[in-house]
Parts: structure tokens; sequence; C-alpha cells
């Protein structure tokens, strides 16, 4: 199985920082703020690795640093240490070479939005920030796909319905505003965009989160059924262990801004070795 993301000691610090600010923060210190420069260390020394057709969890509860992780990842903030290599599937050579790379963090920002724009997708838990609320449902899959270059108006016409199509949104709907979707129908069509460009690489954050159950399972199943369509390698970001069981084969564990463990989710849920991984797994039961 070929690599597609490789992360090594991803850190990102807001505030000015200090030498005490890792040694003082953490799940030993119980606390993610620097006593010594009120610093929020936001994630530190964070590594793993992601392969093609994976889906990959993180949990932790509020303020562990797993959305972080995936806005720096997309580029939507600048890391404070660390390094990401992106490897494209779709120029890999044959044979199991890998393809290009790109050393996220050394992009340039023009360089950083084409790979929003061609290769990368993400779905928000908030809607209002994957999609724009004052055009229509088929308008923001026009968007994306005009700025991945593609301009034939029937063309992006017919992809768009397709897209709201296998996202189970109906047709009939695809000139209305979100803001006349329920928040489950919101959802859909943030996945329907995300998948536009067929990205080989999806971030979800918290995606299925105030959402009734009914509607969260349906969402969930929804996207298993694309995964195993697409083969889309993806990082789901969550608090919900359910969520976690479903989705991922591997997954790791942040409290503080700390990686706490990390392997495969059944060990994880079913024999898990950190004490707070423990008060997770049995406050879900």
């Amino acid at each position: 199985m070929n690599k597609i993301l490789e992360v090594r000691n991803l850190g990102k610090i807001y505030g000015p920082g200090c030498p005490q600010c890792i040694d003082s923060t953490g799940p030993e210190a119980d606390t993610n703020l620097c006593p010594h420069c009120d610093s929020l260390v936001a994630m530190h020394g964070v590594s793993f690795d992601l392969f093609e057709g994976e889906i990959l969890g993180i949990m932790g509860e509020s303020g562990s640093g797993k959305s972080t992780v995936v806005n720096t990842l997309y580029s939507e903030q600048a890391p404070s240490a660390g390094e990401a290599i992106f490897y494209d599937p779709v120029s890999a050579a044959e044979g199991g070479k890998s393809g290009k790379q790109h050393e996220l963090f050394a992009l340039n920002a023009a360089q950083q939005r084409w790979l929003r724009n061609h290769r990368f997708g993400m779905v928000y838990q908030n809607p209002q920030r994957g999609l724009n609320f004052n055009i229509t449902a088929g308008g923001n899959i026009a968007e994306r796909l005009l700025m991945s270059d593609l301009m034939d108006y029937g063309a992006i016409r017919e992809r768009a319905k397709s897209l709201l199509a296998r996202t189970e949104v109906l047709l009939s709907r695809v000139d209305d505003l979100p803001k006349n979707f329920s928040g489950g129908m919101q959802q859909r069509v943030q996945i329907a965009k995300a998948l536009a460009t067929r990205p080989p690489l999806l971030f979800l954050d918290e995606v299925t989160t105030g959402l009734d159950l009914s509607v969260q399972a349906r969402i969930l199943d929804l996207i298993l059924e694309i995964q195993q369509e697409l083969k889309t390698s993806m990082i789901v970001v969550t608090h919900d262990l359910g969520v976690i069981r479903l989705l991922t084969g591997r997954a790791i564990v942040m409290k503080y801004g700390r990686v706490i463990e990390a392997g495969l989710t059944d060990q994880i849920l079913e024999d898990p070795q950190h004490a707070y991984t423990q008060r997770l797994v049995a406050s879900a039961l």
C-alpha cells in the first residue's frame, strides 16, 4: 500500500512562545496553556502516516488539537514546527512508486491554493465555512470546478447534478440556496462540493456533530460508500467514538495537543492503554 501523506513532529503555538512552553504543557501538566508566557500549545510532536484508500481517525475532546492538525495540513494556518509531505497518487509511476511529492509547508500561497482546489477536499463541522450561502447548491459545486479550471458550462452543470445525486440531494433542489436546506442536507452538499474535483485526500472535521442520530447514521453510511467507491484517502476528526469505530481502520488519540495513543482502531477501543483513552472508551459505553 502506497503512502499518500507523511506528517512528522507537527506543532502549533499561538502566542509568543517561550523555552518553557513544551515542558509546561501537555497531558501530564493537564493544560495546553503555558503558565510562563500565556501561549497556547495547540499541538506538539504530532506524527503519523496515511496510506492510499485508508481512513485515519483523530479523536479527542475539545481543545485536544485535533482540528488544528487538519486545518494546518489544509493550509488554513501555518505550523510552528514540523513537516508534511503529500505523495500525489495520480502522478505515481507504474510499479507502485510514489508520485510527485509536495512538501506542504514549503509551498507558496499559489501552490497551496492549487492543492486545495485540485488534490484536497475539506468538509467542515459548520457548513457556513465550506459553502457559499449566497449561491445555489449547484453553484457551490460549480464554484469549485471553476477554480480547478473546468470552464464548460454544460459539463459543470452535469457534474454538479451528478454529485448532488450521488450524495442523495434531490435534483429538483440543485438551484436552491444552502440556507434553505436542513443541517444534514447542507453536509451532503458540502461533501458533494469537496468531491467535485475527485481529490485523492479528503479531510472531515466533526461532520456529524449537532445532527440528529438518524441523520448522522446516513451521513456516515454515505461517507463509507463514497470511500469504498472512489478509494479516497480520508482523515476524520471527531470526539465521537462511534464515528471512529464505524469509519476508521487506524486512529490516533490526542489530549492537550499531544498524541497519547495510536494504532489499529479496534485495538485502541477494545484494549486502550492510556488512562485518558480508557476514560473516553468507558464514557461511551
